[in-house]
Order: C-alpha cells, then sequence, then structure tokens
C-alpha cells in the first residue's frame, strides 16, 4: 500500500434532494482538494436521503433510484474524482439492469474507473434488496480498498472476509446513531426538537453524540473491525435530523491498530483528515494474528444454526409486536 491522506465527512443531508446533496459533496470535495486529500468518503444514502425511504411506495423508491454508473449521480462524482484526482466514495439507492433496487455505494476513482458495494444487510426498506457479494478493489493510487455499508460492520464475519481478500482501507459509510433499537444496551432516541434548537441547546446535544447514543455506543465494537483485522477504517456518518430521528455524526478515521487518528464532535456537517501511513500495517496485530489462522477449524462459521431471521425482522421486532 501506497500511503495517502484521507477524508471522512458527515453532513446533513435532504430527503429526495439529490442537486443539494450533491453540492454539498463538490463543496467538500473541493475544500478537500486544498488540502491534497487522496481518499473522500461520505455517508451511506447521503445522495437520495436515508431513513424517509422505509415508508415509500416501491414506485417512489423507483422514483429516486438510477443506474450504476450510467446514471447522473455517479458521472457527477466520477467527474469530480478526475477532475481533483480523486477517489471519491457515496451512497444511492441503485437500479440494476434488472429492475432491482439496492442501497449501493458508489466508489469513483481518478482514472474514470469505478467501483460499487450492495449493501450485504439492507432492511430500509421492503421493494429493496441485500447484496450478495463482498467488494473489495485497486485504485491507481496503489490502494486496496473494500467497503461495508453500516449493519454490513455489525456482522464481524464480513469484516474478517474483506481484509482476508487484502483490504488496506475499509470504507464504512453509516446512517447512525439516535436510532430506535430493540437492544437495551444499543442506541436509543435523540429528542429531534434538540437539534432544531441546537443553536441554545449545543452543548447538550453533542454531550449526547458522544454517549451511548451515538460515539460511546460505537466504541464498544467499531475499532475491533480495524484492529482485529489489520485495516485502516474511515467511518463516515449521517449529522442532523433524519425523518424522526437524528444521526450523531462523528466522523473517524482508525489505524490498523484501532486507534483514532482524526475525529469530529462536532452537530453540524464537518470534515476530519489524517495521513493513512503504510508501514503501520505489516507489523499490526491484526495482518500478524492472521497468518496464525487455522481455517480446518471454522467450518461451523458457514453452517446455519437454525436462528438465522431476515434482516428486516432483526433490526426491527417491534413491527412484529415485540417490545423496544
Amino acid at each position: 500500500m501506497q500511503s495517502i491522506k484521507a477524508a471522512s465527512v458527515q453532513f446533513n443531508h435532504r430527503r429526495d434532494d439529490k442537486a443539494y446533496n450533491l453540492s454539498v459533496i463538490k463543496s467538500f470535495v473541493e475544500r478537500a482538494s486544498l488540502e491534497q486529500v487522496n481518499l473522500i468518503v461520505f455517508p451511506e444514502m447521503c445522495i437520495t436521503g436515508y431513513w424517509h425511504v422505509r415508508n415509500l411506495s416501491e414506485p417512489e423508491v423507483r422514483a429516486l433510484a438510477e443506474p450504476v454508473p450510467e446514471g447522473p449521480s455517479t458521472q457527477v462524482l466520477i467527474a469530480l474524482a478526475v477532475k481533483h484526482q480523486m477517489t471519491i466514495g457515496a451512497g444511492l439507492i441503485e437500479l440494476s439492469e434488472e429492475g432491482n433496487l439496492y442501497n449501493t455505494y458508489v466508489v469513483t476513482m481518478q482514472d474514470g474507473t469505478y467501483a460499487k458495494h450492495r449493501k450485504l444487510h439492507c432492511f430500509i426498506s421492503e421493494h429493496m434488496q441485500s447484496g450478495d457479494s463482498y467488494t473489495v478493489f485497486d485504485t491507481p493510487q496503489g490502494v486496496r480498498m473494500g467497503v461495508l455499508t453500516c449493519y454490513d460492520n455489525n456482522i464481524i464475519e464480513n469484516a474478517r472476509i474483506t481484509s482476508l481478500m487484502g483490504a488496506e482501507v475499509l470504507l464504512s459509510p453509516h446512517q447512525t446513531g439516535g436510532c430506535k433499537s430493540a437492544s437495551p444496551k444499543a442506541m436509543s432516541r435523540i429528542d429531534t426538537q434538540w437539534w432544531e434548537e441546537r443553536d441554545t441547546r449545543l452543548a447538550e446535544l453533542e454531550e449526547e453524540f458522544r454517549g451511548p447514543k451515538g460515539r460511546g455506543w460505537l466504541m464498544r465494537w467499531l475499532p475491533s473491525r480495524a484492529h482485529d483485522n489489520g485495516m485502516f477504517l474511515i467511518f463516515s456518518n449521517g449529522v442532523g435530523r433524519d425523518d424522526d430521528e437524528v444521526r450523531t455524526g462523528g466522523a473517524m478515521i482508525f489505524d490498523p491498530y484501532g486507534e483514532i487518528l482524526s475525529e469530529t464532535g462536532k452537530a453540524s456537517d464537518d470534515m476530519v483528515v489524517a495521513s493513512l501511513d503504510a508501514s503501520l500495517l505489516p507489523l499490526s496485530s491484526g495482518q500478524r494474528w492472521m497468518k496464525s489462522r487455522r481455517p480446518e477449524l471454522y467450518g461451523p462459521i458457514t453452517q446455519r444454526t437454525g436462528k438465522e431471521q431476515d434482516i428486516r425482522t432483526v433490526r426491527f421486532p417491534y413491527l412484529q409486536g415485540e417490545d423496544t
């Protein structure tokens, strides 16, 4: 891997307003270019909007969707990547050639090429499907990258397989924090009124962001995805009101030891930048430990236990009549 400079962005997208959201992306790319950034990561579905999609009809979701790479949003990202000689990642709703809808993360590169990741555990809409393959690719900068979108990162096997496929940098776009959850020690909601009154309640709001509804929850597990697998990890998240929830931002960049290189705690659009020193990779704990793996012991991981459930049932148990 070549050492590069990376940026992670958090921003408050507007639902159904691709023009506005792309204008924010363009502004951050231009700012990053001035700082000689090689890689910039934006949140999950930040081009189309996210949480409101759960309530859209199939025709309404299709109206938001675009083909990749032929669609106008991907073409904007490609043009920006070529102009600024930068790798750029951002999320949208994809309409496939077969007519299927996916939560897709598009990564465009400075030579005009692209990669895309279809979220493996898609729950946002019953009209959208989950992807069925991992996404690991090489950039013209000489970096091998992987993508796992939001919930994909919750499943430890996904991070390990991505690392085993050679990923040195994991792009981890999210729309999380402040979520309604069925787990008593997971996230919980932040009052949307606090976001609307943030000019006068900023200290309280940012304390919520740092606590168990946001950063506190992430720090229980997210650093381990970097540490255990010997990868840099770029965490990009939405921030602010997203329909009836409040995203907690907290854009972060981790080194392959799971230590934070750069982060923000602001309750506003923001960007953090860090240098990814390739010399840290070979001796990182995760990289060394994986050399002593014994794959012959791991067969049970690939076997069904009988406890598996559909992702929407797991994510929204309260829709099945269970308590939250």
